[in-house]
This record gives structure tokens, sequence and C-alpha cells, in this order.
């Protein structure tokens, strides 16, 4: 798959931006062992279907489905094995997303082949049937473990966990999202039940455990840490449920120059990554088998 300008034209008509060279935060890599697997992940990218304007305080020209695109392609190129993956809150931001209410955004990230993604507060703004008329030409799986969607028509489409193979790695990615009382009107997840996260959490590994997974990944909603530190949130996930290799989380916005690193009662590691807002990052994780090395890409 390679999303090119023309291509872009033709099917959405957006306007032209020119591509730079990427450059690289994180730490260096260890280039003599080739990478085993590599996961993309992106998070809270908010409708930004074009780079961020020249004159953004922070982030001038950063961002863009282009270069996203272009980078992606490249990673693809140099390695077999590849996951991309998002952290919900693909919804909201722009007026791509109030033109074209979602369905925009799930055909570009359809081109760019994700391969899961979970949902965030934002991803109901439009309501369930909003969400199902966007979701119709999404070509990714979505999951979530601490919704339940009961009779709702998202029940069909939205599943506690998927297990993708992935060289020698079979790789269970389940998902969990934050409450979204006082966050969403009620009516656009009227029918929809907000269970404990850690509670699913745990039940689903079990499940994933069950199945042999030798690497398990939670795509969380669920905010990095907070002042109130009985709020749920990653960190707090990655102290209180064992058998999580990686978070990879969003809803805070929280840019990490490096992952932050839990190690549990048992000794068990769990790493926590986020990648900011906008899609003006993409994280990529190098798995070898003894070592994950996180990096941050500046999308140019």
């Amino acid at each position: 798959m390679k999303l090119t300008r023309r291509k872009l034209f033709q099917k959405f008509g957006l306007l032209s931006f020119g591509l730079l060279l990427p450059k690289w935060l994180g730490a260096q890599t260890n280039r003599k062992q080739h990478p085993e697997l590599v996961i993309l992940h992106t998070n809270d990218t908010h409708s930004q279907i074009d780079p961020l304007p020249a004159n953004h305080s922070k982030y001038p020209n950063q961002g863009g489905i282009l270069a996203r695109a272009a980078m992606i392609a490249q990673y693809r190129e140099q390695h077999p094995h590849v996951l991309l993956l998002d952290a919900g809150d693909f919804f909201q931001g722009t007026p791509y997303f109030n033109r074209f209410h979602g369905v925009l955004e799930m055909k570009l990230m359809s081109e760019l082949g994700y391969d899961v993604a979970t949902l965030g507060n934002h991803d109901f703004d439009i309501g369930v049937d909003g969400f199902m008329n966007a979701q119709q030409h999404a070509q990714f799986k979505f999951v979530n473990a601490n919704y339940d969607f009961g009779q709702t028509p998202m029940a069909a489409v939205i599943q506690p966990y998927h297990i993708i193979e992935k060289g020698r790695y079979k790789i269970g990615i389940f998902g969990l999202g934050i409450d979204l009382n006082g966050l969403v009107p009620q009516s656009n997840f009227e029918g929809i039940a907000i269970k404990d996260p850690f509670e699913s959490a745990a039940a689903v590994i079990e499940e994933l455990k069950d199945a042999k997974c030798n690497l398990i990944i939670c795509l969380s909603h669920l905010g990095y840490q907070y002042e109130d530190k009985s709020k749920p949130s990653d960190v707090l996930l990655a102290e209180q449920v064992s058998g999580i290799d990686v978070i990879l989380g969003g809803h805070t916005h929280t840019f990490m120059q490096a992952p932050t690193k839990v190690t549990q009662q048992d000794g068990h590691t769990v790493w926590i990554h986020q990648v900011g807002w906008a899609g003006v990052r993409l994280g990529a994780i190098e798995v070898t088998e003894h070592k994950m090395n996180f990096l941050q890409k500046i999308i140019h």
C-alpha cells in the first residue's frame, strides 16, 4: 500500500503539501540486531489531516497524513513484520471532521493500513449511529474490553481483543477506554455500560494467556497519570494488573521523550508509551528477543 498525492486527490480532493526528510527522537538503535517486530503507534490524531501551520507555536509544519503515510511505508519496506496501532481519539478537531463526520478518517486510516485501534471519548462525538456510519469504511479492527456495547450496533464491530501473528510473535491486543460519563453526552453512548477497566483488563489477559500469546499490548485511552492517584490511568494499570507487556496510551496528549518502565512485584516489566497529539509524532518500538527499543519520529 502506498498513499500518493494523486491517490489522495482523486479520493478526497485534498490540498497538496511538501514532505521533508524526517528527524528522529529517542534512543539510538542497535543496528547490529535486526528487529524481529516493529510496532508503530499513534494516539489522539484528532482529524488532523493536514500538517500543522507554519506559524504554529510548538510544532510548525509537523504532522499530516501524507508524511505519516511515507514513514509507515518506509518501515514496511525495511522490515517484514510491522504492526500499526492507534490508541483512540481519531475523530474531532478540524473542519474535516465537521464536513465528513469521521468517514474521511476511517478511509485514510484504512489506506495507511492500520491493524487495530481502540476508542477515545471523542470517537463518540457523533453518537453510535454516526460512528457506525463512519466505521463501515474501516478496514481494520476495533478493540475495547471495558465497554459493554449491549444491544447497540457497535457490539458487532468492536471486540475486547484481537490476536495477530507476526513472525514468532503471537500478539494479543486489547483496548481500554475512559469513563465516558461527564465527558460525552449520555445520548451519544446510550445503551453502552462502562465497566471497571482494571477488572476488565485482568479478565481479558487471562484469555490471551490461554490463547498462548507471547506479547500482550494494551491500547489505552485512560490517560497517562493524574493528580488524583486513584483515577484509573496507564501508570496505575501497569502497577495493579499483571500480564501486560506494553501499554500504548492516549487521552492526556502526553509527549514522552522515553517510555515509562514499571517493574511489578513478580519482576515482570511493563512499558508505557504515548506520542502526544495531532499526529505530529509516530511511535516506533523495535522488538528483538531480549530488548524493546522505543523511538519517536517527528512527522514532517
